[in-house]
C-alpha cells in the first residue's frame, strides 16, 4: 500500500536522469499546493469499478477501485513530477510502461521515471489505485469530493475535490479531453460528462457505462454519479444532444423545469455566442445529496428539483467556467459574475423583470459589500456572495458604459477568443476595454476592486 508512503519507494530500477522535478504546485493564491508543474495533461481515461457500501447513508463511501491514464506532455526536463491524490491507495505507476518510482505525501503523490522526459515528450503515466473514496470538507464548511447517496455516490469537485476519485493534474489551468468508464452494480446507472459511448454487460452481472469528453475540461467539472436514475435523451432545436438523469423519487417535480434545457440553450446560444460542447444535459439527485448545483461540464448536477433560475445559472456557465475557465481561484467571479447575470437576463426576457430591478436589489443586498468580487480574502470567501451578486453588478456597468450593440458583441467575443482555454480578471479587463475602445478604469476601481459601496448605484 503506496498510500501511507512519506518517502520514496522504487517499485523499478531508476535509470540516469537528467531533468528536474516538476512543481507540486502552481501557486495558486487560495491553493498554492494544488495542481502540478512541468507537465500538461492531454487527456484522462479513467476505468472505474464502484462497489457501493450497502446499509445506512453516511456510512462508509464504498470501495472504488481505479486504474488512471494519463497522456501529458513535458513542458521541461522531468526527473520527477507530481499527480494530486486524496487517501485512496496506489498499488502501481508506470510511465511510458516502465515501473516509475513512487512517493507519497498527504494529497502529493510523486513518481519518477526510469529514464529521463524530455521537454515537449509526450508520455502516459499509468497509476493503478483503489479504496473508500473520501468527502472533502473546504474550508467554508461546504463537502466535495466522493459524496454517498442512498442509492450510490456523486463526484463533485470544485475546488479540490477531483483528487477523491482520480489521480491527476486538479488545478483548473491544465484542462484535458476525458474517457470515462464505470461499472457498477446491476440496476445501477453510471452518469458522467460527455456523450455515452457504450453501456455494456461485465462480470458479475455488472454494468459497465463508457462516456466520452472531447472538448478540454478542468478536472473539477467532471463528475460521475451512481444511482437509479430516470434518463431521457432528446435533442435543441439546433441539433444539440440533451441527456438528463433524475432520481426517480424527484422525477415528477423536475420534469416541468428540465424540459426547458433546450429552449435556455438556444436563448444562450442567442446571447453568449456558439454552444462549446457536444452535448448538454443535466443530473438531479435527492434533496439532501448534496448542500449545492454544481455545473459540472455538460451535465450540471442539482440537489433536488432546480428552479428556472438555477437552471439558467448552471447552464449558463457551460460558456462561462467551462469553456471559458478561470486561469486561478482568485478569478472565479468571471464565472460567477457572468451566471448570475444570465439569471437577471433571462427574467428580464420571460418574467417581466428589468436586469436594471436586479442590479438595485443585488446593490442594496449588504452581503454583497463584504469584499470586492475579484479579491476574495481567504479561499473560504471564494464562494461569497459578492463574487456572485457583486460580480453580476460588474457585467451590468460594462454593459451600461458601453450601450447593449458593444455589450453583446464583447460576451459574444469573449467566450469565442477564449473558448475551451482559461482567462483571468487581467484578460477580461483589458479584452474589454480593447473591444469598446473605452476606458473603464471607474468600472474596475469601483465595481471590481473598490473596497467600499458607492454612494449611487
Amino acid at each position: 500500500m503506496l498510500g501511507s508512503l512519506t518517502s520514496c519507494t522504487s517499485l523499478g530500477g531508476l535509470g540516469g536522469v537528467s531533468g528536474t522535478p516538476g512543481a507540486s504546485g502552481v501557486r495558486d493564491p487560495y491553493f498554492p499546493r494544488l495542481g502540478n508543474g512541468g507537465y500538461d495533461v492531454q487527456h484522462y481515461a479513467l476505468t472505474l469499478d464502484y462497489a457501493p457500501e450497502r446499509g445506512d447513508r453516511g456510512g462508509s463511501a464504498g470501495r472504488l477501485t481505479g486504474t488512471a491514464e494519463i497522456t501529458a506532455r513535458a513542458t521541461q526536463d522531468l526527473s520527477a513530477f507530481n499527480l494530486d491524490l486524496h487517501g485512496l491507495d496506489v498499488s502501481s505507476a508506470t510511465v511510458e510502461g516502465a515501473e516509475a518510482a513512487v512517493s507519497r505525501a498527504g494529497n502529493e503523490l510523486t513518481l519518477r521515471p526510469d529514464s529521463d522526459l524530455t521537454e515537449g515528450e509526450t508520455f502516459t503515466t499509468v497509476v493503478r489505485y483503489s479504496g473508500n473514496p473520501a468527502t472533502i470538507t473546504d474550508a467554508d464548511d461546504s463537502q466535495e469530493g466522493w459524496l454517498t447517496t442512498v442509492d450510490g455516490a456523486v463526484a463533485l469537485g470544485q475546488p479540490t475535490g477531483s483528487m477523491a476519485w482520480f489521480p491527476g493534474n486538479h488545478h483548473p489551468s491544465d484542462k484535458a479531453s476525458y474517457d470515462i468508464t464505470v461499472t457498477v452494480p446491476k440496476g445501477l446507472k453510471a452518469i458522467s460528462n460527455g456523450e455515452l459511448k457504450s453501456e455494456r454487460g461485465a462480470k458479475g452481472g455488472r454494468t459497465a457505462f463508457a462516456w466520452h469528453s472531447g472538448e478540454p475540461m478542468a478536472s473539477y467539472l467532471a463528475t460521475v454519479a451512481i444511482g437509479a436514475y430516470e434518463t431521457k435523451t432528446s435533442r435543441t432545436p439546433s441539433g444539440v444532444p440533451v441527456y438528463t438523469a433524475v432520481d426517480p423519487t424527484v422525477a415528477k417535480g423536475s420534469a416541468k423545469v428540465l424540459a426547458t434545457v433546450p429552449d435556455v440553450m438556444e436563448w444562450g446560444v442567442k446571447n453568449f455566442g456558439p454552444y462549446p460542447f457536444s452535448s448538454t444535459g443535466a443530473i438531479v439527485e435527492r434533496g439532501n445529496d448534496s448542500a449545492y448545483a454544481l455545473e459540472t461540464q455538460t451535465k450540471p448536477v442539482f440537489p433536488g428539483a432546480p428552479d428556472q433560475g438555477l437552471l439558467v445559472h448552471e447552464l449558463a456557465h457551460q460558456w462561462f467556467g467551462n469553456s471559458v475557465t478561470p486561469e486561478s481561484w482568485r478569478d472565479m467571479w468571471l464565472n460567477e459574475g457572468f451566471a448570475t447575470y444570465a439569471e437577471w437576463m433571462w427574467a428580464e426576457d420571460f418574467d417581466n423583470i428589468p436586469v436594471g430591478a436586479s442590479f438595485r436589489r443585488a446593490f442594496g443586498a449588504k452581503a454583497n459589500w463584504a469584499f470586492p468580487p475579484a479579491n476574495p480574502p481567504t479561499a473560504a470567501h471564494i464562494s461569497d456572495e459578492p463574487v456572485y451578486g457583486r460580480g453580476a453588478m460588474v457585467i451590468h456597468k460594462i454593459r451600461e458604459a458601453v450601450g447593449d450593440d458593444a455589450f453583446f458583441d464583447i460576451v459574444r467575443g469573449w467566450t469565442a477568443a477564449h473558448r475551451h482555454g482559461n482567462a483571468s480578471t487581467d484578460d477580461f479587463t483589458a479584452y474589454v476595454e480593447r473591444k469598446s475602445g473605452k476606458d473603464l478604469k471607474d468600472v474596475w476601481d469601483t465595481w471590481l476592486y473598490g473596497q467600499d459601496k458607492p454612494s449611487v448605484g
